[in-house]
């Protein structure tokens, strides 16, 4: 595959490039901000999709649950040596709706949610929408990697008598991958209170070597029946458009709980395209998958080098996993708006700003190097030369 290759993505309605100038941006900005690639997804999905729109009758859809599940289950145990079974499996059409549904499913309005900032911001807007209390217990940095304060997960639980955790697994933006003993530690705290954990585990594909992908039901029976495990090929293999996620749910009464809220939300039959390329994708996606990662892999490398040689004011938080890089801001003594200003106005890049992850994320930047090489290059020279 030819990762190096440019696809113009400009004028598709993508919300990548086109959102730009109605989002108050410039409308040269070079945007390197939300978590979909610059990259075609792999052929195998391509050629389902074509079949499949070829036939040109595009009515409700679900997929023979056999054949469908066959594919899930030996994606899973191959890949991050999980068994799943039939019965846990729910689908929605995106993980984020899946959190939503889950905070609606198994908390009342005013209980307490959990999560751990600096995180993925749509974890905030589903608690405070649906009228709950966000707690955080805030990553620890330490020696440039974060950490997890446990003293103070326990003591936020019992303080706020909290009912779920949302769990992100692996860590958007900061790119931790959670060890066995990690988890454990998590799991054992959540059954001592009896707290529900749902893990977000969309970017369980990309972890870096030593740093393997542990998913949190595998942690043992226990621990995966007060969990719900939130998955989607959309960030693996580029399918966020199509709106497919496989939750897998081994509790019945969890199960139920919120297969009743999807149900009230009125939401039944998944995208016909996306149940295609999901089954595409877990079929026949894993030699292409292993050569995006090759490259992702060089993508990290470079911006390692090039913040070393030409912004060492710029740190780079190590990645364990994503294709998300945590950039930190901090030496350069700048306010929050005025490293926006730094960001946006001068290097004319549209970049997640670490404030919308919470407080704790004042005076970092996400940048997705999931794009080719050129594009990537160009983003750190505008940096470089605005700082």
């Amino acid at each position: 595959m030819d990762f190096n290759k440019i696809v113009e993505r400009r004028n598709t309605d993508c919300l990548k490039f086109d959102a730009a100038v109605r989002r108050g941006y410039p409308a040269d900005i070079l945007p390197l901000w939300v978590a979909d690639m610059d990259f075609p997804t792999a052929p195998p999905v391509l050629e389902a999709l074509h079949q499949r729109t070829n036939h040109g009758v595009f009515g409700y859809t679900e997929a023979d649950p056999d054949r469908f599940f066959s594919v899930l289950q030996g994606w899973f145990l191959a890949q991050h040596q999980w068994e799943i079974q039939k019965e846990w499996l729910l689908q929605t059409p995106g993980v984020v709706f899946a959190l939503a549904m889950a905070v609606k499913a198994y908390t009342q309005p005013g209980d307490a949610v959990l999560i751990q900032q600096p995180v993925y911001y749509p974890f905030t807007e589903v608690i405070l929408d649906n009228g709950r209390r966000r707690v955080s217990n805030d990553l620890v940095l330490r020696g440039g990697r974060y950490e997890i304060d446990f003293a103070d997960l326990e003591a936020k639980i019992v303080a706020n008598h909290v009912k779920l955790f949302l769990l992100c697994s692996p860590h958007n933006p900061v790119g931790r991958v959670w060890t066995k003993e990690e988890l454990e530690r998590i799991a054992e705290i959540c059954r001592k209170h009896h707290v529900i954990v749902v893990a977000d585990e969309i970017h369980e594909d990309f972890v870096w070597s030593g740093h393997p992908h542990i998913p949190f039901a595998s942690l043992g029976e226990e621990a995966a029946n007060y969990s719900v495990t939130c998955t989607s090929p959309s960030k693996t293999f580029n399918l966020a458009g199509l709106q497919v996620s496989n939750i897998f749910i081994p509790s019945f009464e969890l199960r139920r709980k919120l297969k009743h809220e999807i149900n009230a939300a009125g939401y039944s039959q998944l995208n016909t395209l996306g149940l295609t390329a999901c089954e595409a994708a877990y079929r026949d996606g894993l030699p292409w998958l292993e050569e995006l990662k090759a490259y992702l892999r060089q993508n990290i490398e470079y911006t390692r080098t090039f913040l070393r040689q030409n912004l060492p004011q710029v740190r780079l938080i190590e990645p364990e996993g994503t294709y998300l890089l945590w950039l930190d801001f901090r030496n350069l003594g700048l306010s929050n708006a005025a490293l926006e200003e730094l960001i946006i106005k001068k290097a004319v890049l549209w970049l997640d700003s670490g404030a919308i992850f919470g407080a704790a994320g004042k005076g970092f930047q996400r940048i997705n190097v999931a794009c080719p090489r050129a594009v990537l290059a160009e983003a750190l020279q505008r940096i470089a030369k605005a700082i």
